[in-house]
This record gives structure tokens, C-alpha cells and sequence, in this order.
């Protein structure tokens, strides 16, 4: 039987694609009844044109992330993050790197583009809770949506432009190239967090210089694998072409050859693994806060001496003060004397086994205010001791003696006695049988951060059988690490919430006791299991004691 012909196939539909959205309301043209009224054209005559329709003005955004053709430029609003009715993010998230802070929505100079809609998946979403979405993302994903589609760049043109501080970690397979064609979209970028794990030389800070106009504060931190390349000139270049610049931080500064700034912004500077810097000149009168961190070699030849001299003369108003050096000594505290800075409350000098307590008798003599003293490392006894209780009784608060080995349990309990408002106590490695061949903890930094050093300075040693007593009705931090010598302990701190016992081995569970019912983290790593329980017994008990008298 012959088979039926089959019919012609039907004619190629026209293609008649047009636009997905209402021209009038921006909404899908599917299943839709506009009744948004007519736009009436404006009279020949003058009078104010019609704004644009959100389908007209939803591709409007360049490439770089900038406003459509047309678009008046936006004023940003300064940011305070002290205000009360500052709304927060509920999944805002730890300065961690790689994230993005982003500042507040702009505000001056809107036009109807920012009521405009996008479609994602098929339903209309409003730009702005777009850009709210993206801001939310690090910088690789939000650089990533911006090549989705006009209205996914435009988002994320919103999120560049409202960047405030910005966070970076720069890969070690990446170049300069990531950095200058990301900072140029943030043009107002005030704050800049980078973790570098590539080398940095002069290109880099060529393009952070062209890129970011309105820098503030700058940190560049480095990591294991990757170099600081900069010189002393290419660091005073970048400084003298940021007038705005105010806060500079900058790891593994070991090329630094030399030190010449010249920048009346300029309030703190933070240079870290310095090592030889044959000049020191740091014209700054506006600088608040200075921390210089030198490299622990035997080799550094940098003249401690004339720094300090030269620091009275060009930073008059230093109020917080942090060398780190093997190289400090007695003349180099002497020569801070001379400088007259007199409005110090923060001194941290480190490291200096040279150190004496001839050098705290000028420490007493220059400073008046004090209300952080860091001495650790040094070789000031309990005389020296005396004396910053003498001088300082109602203004120190901090008090850190860290790898002290001339200090004794006697000039402890005469700090604590005499020093009322005393909150922060660090005697770590002071008290300790055997210095040679041990490393220990001590706060390094000015904001109290912990730094493991190894032991740069020999002592006598100390002899074990010692008992420490200890009272005070605001000390709230107590640092005991490594000390070894001691064999009785008696703390009676009302408001103490943190005590570091590690590493005292010799500390007996039945010649502990501790009356401190707000204690709530108790170190003891490296102590005996007895001893271990012995804590846990007495923070138990004046726990539930606190708790029934509650």
C-alpha cells in the first residue's frame, strides 16, 4: 500500500523579537495591562522634560561601573559610623580579607534611574536591592557580575561607587594589573586594607597614588613568601603625592634605606622589619601615633640616638610612641628627653636589654600622663619600678614588664599596690628559673597585641621557691606566662577577667588560691593536671557562689 504524502511543513515564523519589558511601567509584557498613564510630551515652548522610563534608563551603564549618558554626577554622603541611627546589616560580617565594606546608599543628585528594575530569573527586581545584594560579595564576585549583563554592570557600578573601605588580598599569580583596574571604580575610596602576597615596588605604589584620589588610610600587610621592595625614596614620593593621606601602615620595610617624609596630614605611621636606615627625617607636625619595628639582627647600625633627637624637633605632638630594637638604650631615652614630648601617653620602648633604670628615671622626668608604659625586655629592676609608681600613680593603667629579669616579686606587688587604676599587668618570662633557653610571650604593640620573641637578654637566675600576692580592685587583665619560679600564688582581684598562667610549672594546686568572681578565661597550658583541676575547682565554686548571691 503506497504511503500518503506527508504535508509541507508550515512557513518560518517571522522573527519579530522586541522588547521583553512594558515601555511605560518596566514590567514584563507577558500577562500584562499597563495602567500607568501616557507620558505627555513637554511643550515646544520650554518647561521641564520628562524623565526617562525605567526600560529606557536600565542599560545606561559604561563598562567602568559610572552613571548612563546623560546621568548627573551624585554627591556622596559623608559617612559617621558613630551615629546611633546608623542601621547596621544583620549578615554583616568580621574585617576579614578579601571583603568589601561598602558605605551608605548615595544620596544627592537621584534621578528616576534608581526606582529602575532589572528581571532576574524571570521577575522584575529593583536595582537597588540588587547593589545591596552584590555589596554583600568580595571584590572577585562582584567584578564576576558585572559581566552578566547591563543591568548586573550597573549594579555593581552602584557598589564601586559607594565603596568606602575596601579590603584586598593580592594573589601571588596576579600582577599590578588587578589593582589598577579595580581602585579606579571607587572613586570615593578613603580606606585601603592590602595583604599582599606578591612582591610591592614602586609600580605598586605608583598605582595605588593614581588610582585613589581621596586615600586616607592605607595599610599594606605582607605575607611569608612575598618581598617589600620599596626604597626610602619611593616611599616619600607616594607620601608627598597624597596630601589626604593620614594613616599609613607598612610591613617588611626592609629596604628602606633611609626615612624622609615631609606631609602636614600625616597623623599615624607604622613601619615594620626596619633594619640600617642610615637617615631619619620624618617632617610631620600633625603626627599622633608612631610605631617603628627594626628587624632583631646584630648587624643593624641605625643611630637610635639621633631619631629620638630629631623627633622633638619635626613631630612635636607624638602622643603615642612604639620602637621595637635591640639597639635602645640608655643615650636613645636620654635623647627622647631632650625632644621634649611631653604629651606622650602611650610609651612603648622593647627590646632594649640596654635599658636601665637610669633610663626610667628620664622616662619620669619627660612624661607626665602616662597612661601605658611598656618596658619589656629591658634590665630595670624594682627601683625602677618605684619610681613609675612614685611618678604615675593616677594615670597608669597599663603596665607591661614582660622578659624583665631583674624584676622580682617584690616590685609586682608594689606596682599593684601602689598603682590604683591599673587594669592591664604583663610580668610574662620575669619570674622565671631558667631565661637562656626558653622563648616567651610579651605585648609588643601599643594596642596590647601579643608577640612570641625569643630571649635576647641573659640574668641571674632566679631562685624557685617565691610567692606572689596579689590585690587589686581594678586590674582586669593579669599576665603570668613562663613564670616558673613561682610556687604560691594569691590573687584577690574582684574585677579580674583574665589570667595567663601557662608554662608555670612550679606552681603548686594547694598554694593557689584565687578570689576573683568575675573571672571568666583562666590560660594554664603547660601546667600540671593538678594544678589544672585546682583552677577549674576554684572558677567553679565562685561561680556558683556568684550566682546564688545574685
Amino acid at each position: 500500500m503506497a504511503s500518503q504524502p506527508k504535508p509541507p511543513p508550515p512557513p518560518p515564523r517571522p522573527k519579530t523579537r522586541g522588547n521583553y519589558n512594558c515601555g511605560r511601567c518596566g514590567q514584563p509584557k507577558k500577562g500584562h495591562v499597563c495602567v500607568a498613564p501616557v507620558p505627555v510630551a513637554a511643550p515646544s515652548g520650554g518647561g521641564s522634560a520628562p524623565s526617562p522610563s525605567p526600560s529606557t534608563s536600565s542599560g545606561a551603564a559604561s563598562a567602568s561601573g559610572g552613571g548612563g549618558g546623560g546621568e548627573p554626577h551624585r554627591l556622596r554622603r559623608a559617612l559617621s559610623f558613630d551615629e546611633a541611627g546608623t542601621p547596621s546589616s544583620p549578615e554583616k560580617k568580621p574585617k576579614v580579607e578579601g571583603d568589601v565594606e561598602m558605605g551608605e546608599p548615595e544620596e544627592g543628585g537621584e534621578d528616576d534611574d534608581d526606582d529602575a528594575v532589572m528581571e532576574v530569573g524571570g521577575r522584575p527586581v529593583p536595582r537597588e536591592v540588587m547593589a545591596e545584594v552584590l555589596r554583600r560579595l568580595g571584590p572577585r564576585g562582584v567584578m564576576a557580575a558585572a559581566g552578566v549583563s547591563r543591568g548586573w554592570r550597573d549594579c555593581a557600578g552602584r557598589v564601586w561607587r559607594a565603596a568606602d573601605e575596601l579590603r584586598l588580598r593580592v594573589l601571588a599569580g596576579s600582577g599590578a594589573g588587578i589593582l589598577a583596574a579595580l581602585l579606579p571604580r571607587c572613586a570615593a575610596l578613603s580606606c585601603l586594607h592590602l595583604r599582599m602576597e606578591r612582591d610591592v615596588d614602586a609600580s605598586t605604589l605608583a598605582c595605588l597614588a593614581s588610582s585613589c584620589p581621596s586615600l586616607k588610610t592605607l595599610e599594606i600587610t605582607m605575607a611569608a613568601n612575598a618581598n617589600n621592595k620599596m626604597t626610602g625614596e619611593d616611599l616619600n614620593h607616594f607620601v608627598s603625592e597624597k596630601p589626604s593621606l593620614s594613616v599609613l601602615k607598612i610591613g617588611g620595610c626592609s629596604n628602606l634605606d633611609f626615612i624622609n617624609l615631609c606631609s602636614s596630614s600625616l597623623s599615624v605611621l607604622w613601619l615594620s622589619d626596619l633594619c640600617s636606615l642610615s637617615k631619619s627625617v620624618m617632617n610631620c607636625p600633625n603626627m599622633s601615633e608612631l610605631s617603628l619595628c627594626f628587624e632583631q639582627q646584630s648587624n643593624d647600625c641605625t643611630d637610635l640616638v639621633s631619631l629620638m633627637d630629631a623627633m622633638g624637633r619635626t613631630c612635636s605632638n607624638l602622643n603615642k610612641m612604639h620602637i621595637s630594637s635591640n639597639q635602645l638604650s640608655n643615650e636613645a631615652v636620654f635623647a627622647l628627653e631632650s625632644a621634649n614630648l611631653r604629651g606622650l601617653s602611650m610609651l612603648s620602648l622593647i627590646l632594649g636589654s640596654k635599658i636601665t633604670d637610669a633610663a626610667v628615671a628620664s622616662i619620669v622626668r619627660s612624661c607626665t600622663s602616662l597612661e601605658l608604659l611598656d618596658l619589656s625586655g629591658s634590665s630595670i629592676s624594682d627601683n625602677g619600678i618605684g619610681m613609675i609608681c612614685k611618678a604615675f600613680p593616677h594615670t597608669l593603667s597599663r603596665l607591661l614588664l614582660a622578659l624583665c629579669p631583674n624584676v622580682t616579686t617584690r616590685g609586682i606587688q608594689l606596682a599593684t599596690a601602689q598603682l590604683p587604676h591599673l587594669q592591664l599587668m604583663d610580668c610574662g618570662m620575669s619570674l622565671c628559673t631558667n631565661l637562656n633557653n626558653e622563648k616567651g610571650p610579651m605585648f609588643g604593640d601599643i594596642n596590647g597585641g601579643i608577640r612570641i620573641i625569643r630571649k635576647l637578654c641573659a640574668a641571674k637566675k632566679q631562685p624557685i621557691h617565691q610567692r606572689l600576692i596579689i590585690k587589686h580592685s581594678n586590674l582586669k587583665k593579669l599576665s603570668l606566662w613562663g613564670c616558673s619560679a613561682i610556687d604560691a600564688l594569691y590573687v584577690n582581684c574582684p574585677e579580674l577577667n583574665d589570667l595567663n598562667l601557662n608554662s608555670c610549672t612550679n606552681l603548686h594546686p594547694e598554694r593557689l588560691l584565687l578570689q576573683c568572681p568575675n573571672l571568666k578565661n583562666v590560660h594554664a597550658a603547660g601546667c600540671q593536671d593538678m594544678l589544672i583541676g585546682a583552677i577549674r575547682n576554684q572558677v567553679n565554686q565562685l561561680n556558683q557562689l556568684f550566682h546564688a548571691s545574685g
